[in-house]
């Protein structure tokens, strides 16, 4: 890993040199409004006066302004050119830093083909006694039983983040109006709501190896193609795949039933992951930041009263439409193959053992 974080530390740093062109340009561009004022105030001078001597020596100072702004001119040509070099500079350093990242990738699917094969290797010799077989169909048996009932308690993992790059969004009031709305309702002490902020995507398998939770929620910026955007370790934005996604959270948990995209253009992430899980909801096109907290504070409420998820989603729309009429159809809800929504229950209702 020592290598990428060279490349990633030199193109932080090219970056921020970028940064400094960018602002000696501004200062140069400056200087030129103003010796345009003055050369205009010259000129000025010499219609209004009949002196020699005053006309003189303001064509002489009309000389030197424009004098100064040639030179400004070739200065800004200049920092123009470095500019394009670093660009050309970053653009090899990212090519470095996917190159490496192939790299990687390819050592961990290595790493994992093998463990895979230790692990089917030790499966066949285990199969091979047929009482541990017996046990195995049992213990499958009694898992299947158990996906019928909903639990007792569930746990909402909910995702942040907002790189600092990327346009404001109220992320803390979506979270408090989510936490006020599971208080008020009838099953609150059956939700356990968790979030996590400023999220990177290695975040995503730590928080979810640590919590093992049943509703999963991302909340921030979307990006094409149903991607969605991360964090870097400077806090600008990483764009990850929903292939990537997907394989990170259907990896490390089989308990996820419900992944919650609270990010504009993410409904090819929610098409393409109920593949792996019961139901996920995703938003067609861009949504404003007063719609997105009103709609995921009501869908959660509506869960906390035990209702199943195609009613939950139904009256989240229903407070849409009372709140941004505009952007009531831009919520979408997406279903695994042989799922019904209106039995699909993720906090247990009233009268169910």
């Amino acid at each position: 890993m020592a290598m990428i974080d060279t490349y990633k530390n030199n193109l932080i740093r090219k970056r921020q040199e970028i940064v400094k062109l960018s602002s000696d340009k501004a200062k140069e561009s400056g200087k030129i409004q103003q010796l345009k004022t003055k050369i205009i105030s010259a000129k000025s001078a010499i219609s209004r006066s009949k002196q020699t001597s005053t006309i003189k020596s303001k064509l002489s100072e009309i000389e030197r302004h424009e004098k100064s702004l040639a030179a400004i001119d070739k200065n800004i040509a200049r920092i123009e050119g470095k500019i394009a070099a670093k660009e050309k500079e970053i653009a090899a350093e990212e090519k470095k830093i996917l190159q490496e990242q192939n790299k990687i990738d390819t050592q961990r699917i290595k790493a994992e083909e093998s463990r895979l094969k230790t692990y089917n290797r030790k499966m066949e010799s285990f199969n091979h006694s047929l009482q541990q077989q017996n046990d195995i169909q049992t213990q499958l048996a009694d898992e299947i039983e158990q996906l019928k009932y909903v639990p007792e308690k569930i746990t909402v993992l909910f995702f942040a983040t907002n790189p600092h790059n990327t346009d404001r969004l109220r992320l803390d009031e979506e979270v408090r109006s989510i936490q006020e709305m599971i208080r008020k309702s009838e099953h609150r002490d059956s939700i356990i709501f968790e979030s996590r902020w400023a999220v990177r995507p290695l975040d995503i398998l730590q928080a979810i190896n640590e919590l093992n939770p049943d509703v999963v929620h991302f909340s921030g910026h979307g990006a094409s193609k149903g991607d969605l955007v991360f964090e870097n370790a400077d806090g600008t934005a990483k764009v990850v795949s929903k292939e990537a996604i997907t394989q990170t959270i259907m990896t490390s948990s089989d308990k996820i039933h419900l992944l919650f995209f609270n990010a504009c253009f993410s409904f090819e992430q929610a098409q393409f992951i109920t593949e792996y899980v019961d139901a996920a909801i995703g938003m067609t096109t861009s949504i404003g930041d007063k719609a997105a907290v009103a709609f995921a504070a009501q869908f959660y409420s509506s869960l906390g009263f035990g209702f199943p998820v195609q009613k939950a989603f139904e009256q989240a729309k229903g407070v849409l439409m009372l709140e941004s009429p505009n952007e009531k159809d831009t919520p979408a809800l997406y279903l695994k193959d042989g799922v019904d929504a209106n039995i699909l229950y993720i906090v247990r209702p009233n009268g169910t053992n």
